[in-house]
């Protein structure tokens, strides 16, 4: 049992900002690779940014220099800081895990899909 629970979503107006919250609990997340994933209306799921075992951070073009994915080791929480927001930002946004130690980066995590996925919290941005 590996719970992921997302919070944070909301609906906000273009240029404001959001923080996301991802709790996990069952794993070790020293070992994992965690990711934010976004699913527009009528769209698969997109990986935006990953987290690797070793605290790398890597980002799509898209998210890159607007968004910051970190990770409370204490807390075992994923956190996405999301600023200067647009409306094509809009989605469901949801957390993932690994256990396995792998390549972690929005293409890797597009490519090969994660193990563990929570049920998203919505956000939309209105012009």
């Amino acid at each position: 049992q590996v719970p992921l629970l997302e919070r944070g979503g909301d609906s906000v107006q273009t240029g404001g900002s959001l923080r996301l919250s991802c709790p996990a609990s069952g794993f070790t997340t020293s070992s994992n690779c965690r990711a934010w994933f976004r699913q527009g209306h009528g769209e698969g799921r997109e990986g935006g940014a990953t987290f690797d075992e070793e605290g790398r951070t890597a980002y799509t073009d898209s998210a890159e220099g607007r968004f910051t994915i970190s990770k409370d080791y204490s807390k075992n929480t994923l956190y996405l800081q999301m600023n200067g927001l647009k409306p094509e930002d809009t989605g469901l946004y949801i957390c993932a895990a690994d256990t396995p130690s792998r390549s972690c980066t929005p293409a890797s995590v597009d490519q090969y899909g994660m193990d563990y996925w929570g049920k998203g919290t919505l956000v939309t941005i209105s012009s």
